[in-house]
């Protein structure tokens, strides 16, 4: 008999997720401290008036290491436990494997996205139009953020060297952004390399759903047009170049 989809997602959420988090609870408190480390120097560093910024930055941040750390998972599992071998003569198909992967990554950080969610309805006052919108930037964040880390593992050659990657993209895209503060705090002409980043557009979007920040309703459209740009094609991407099969 076929496995359900349904049981393949659950396998991954039991064997990369929960397994961890009930054997390993070290790795979930540094998943729990990641996301608060530069809130808290944010918080202090502007006299909290960047506290409903850094929250913010907070959400998207923990998006982005989900999806960048699903390619140290699948790399340990494709080189050290060879899973991916043995996966690719078996019913389940890549995007099955990857969605399970990623929903693991997402189970994982609970914690993160409870304690977020509570800061936000405490120090925001988030409305549901405001809640929803975030929420889009998050997903859309963490499509391109999980499409580029299947990408990476499948290049990887050691867990070591994602370990590396993971720590390079998590930086360029979470830590050096205008995540955790507006972007116009960036004087010209450094603002245009914040552009550069999917992310500050990512974090332009939820700021200003909030208010922080105004910006044109054209500005903002273009902002969500580069989300949803760079989400499919690295979707595409990933798909086209990443190895399945080895050859």
């Amino acid at each position: 008999m076929k496995t359900s989809k349904f049981s393949q997602l659950s396998a991954s959420v039991l064997a990369n997720a929960i397994y961890a988090m009930k054997n390993f609870p070290v790795m979930l408190v540094n998943t729990v401290l990641a996301p608060f480390g530069l809130l808290i120097i944010i918080f202090f560093v502007s006299h909290g008036t960047l506290l409903n910024v850094g929250i913010l930055g907070g959400f998207i941040l923990v998006m982005v290491n989900n999806g960048i750390s699903i390619q140290g998972d699948l790399t340990h599992l494709r080189n050290d436990m060879k899973l991916q071998d043995m996966l690719v003569s078996s019913p389940v198909s890549p995007a099955i494997y990857v969605a399970g992967i990623a929903l693991s990554e997402l189970v994982f950080s609970i914690p993160d996205l409870i304690v977020l969610s509570i800061l936000a309805v405490i120090f925001i006052h988030i409305s549901a139009i405001s809640a929803l919108t975030v929420a889009a930037v998050m997903l859309l964040t963490f499509m391109f953020s999980i499409s580029l880390g299947f990408f990476i593992s499948t290049i990887s050659r050691d867990v070591i060297e994602g370990w590396a990657f993971m720590g390079l993209i998590s930086m360029v895209l979470s830590t050096l952004p205008p995540v955790y503060y507006p972007v116009t705090y960036i004087p010209m002409p450094f603002r245009y390399l914040a552009y550069i980043s999917p992310t500050t557009f990512s974090a332009i979007i939820a700021q200003s759903s909030i208010g922080f920040v105004k910006f044109s309703s054209s500005f903002i459209l273009i902002s969500w047009a580069v989300l949803i740009v760079v989400s499919i094609a690295l979707i595409l991407f990933a798909i086209k170049r990443s190895r399945w099969r080895e050859e």
